[in-house]
């Protein structure tokens, strides 16, 4: 009964980071959701497992971006719909500040913005990226330099070009 408890405080008090971190890779607040959602589930039943190493949070993490990565395995391209999102786009960003740049970022490919969420919004290493996502580092980097490029494109006055140093 205890562990259930303290399962719903954890949930209580971090759902709201975690269904932001499911749109920072999925870049979609439907998927956020399901990704949450399901990570949640699998969380409950290791639960026993996992608060016992007193990091819950970067469990669930780890499953979400596990669970997102297949998604776009399996699918290998995204679907487009007709449909109009039932959330504005505006109200499902994380930081109202940074609107310009996560609307770029959900322009990217799913690679490309899953490497770049996991650099940038997860502070993980390539290594770390590699080992998670299951490719090389070399093909990791390739993804957070093509995913920088066409951010740098997309909105030039925000982030500037790379200088090039004289040699």
């Amino acid at each position: 009964m205890e562990d259930d408890s303290r399962f719903v405080e954890f949930v209580t008090e971090r759902a709201d980071a975690l269904l932001r971190y499911g749109y920072a890779l999925s870049g979609n607040a439907h998927d956020a959701a399901d990704l949450t959602q399901e990570a949640l589930v699998r969380l409950h039943r290791a639960w026993s497992r996992v608060r016992k190493k007193d990091d819950p949070e970067s469990y669930t993490k780890m499953i979400m971006a596990r669970l997102h990565i297949s998604v776009w395995r399996r699918r290998r391209r995204e679907h487009l719909t007709w449909a109009v999102p039932e959330i504005p786009l505006e109200d499902a960003l994380p930081y109202e500040g940074d609107q310009e740049l996560w609307q770029a970022l959900c322009g990217l490919p799913r690679k490309q913005r899953t490497v770049l969420v996991l650099r940038f919004y997860e502070q993980l290493t390539d290594a770390e990226i590699a080992a998670l996502l299951g490719i090389s580092q070399g093909t990791v980097r390739s993804h957070a330099s093509l995913g920088l490029s066409r951010l740098r494109t997309a909105m030039p006055h925000l982030m500037p070009a790379r200088r090039r140093t004289p040699r």
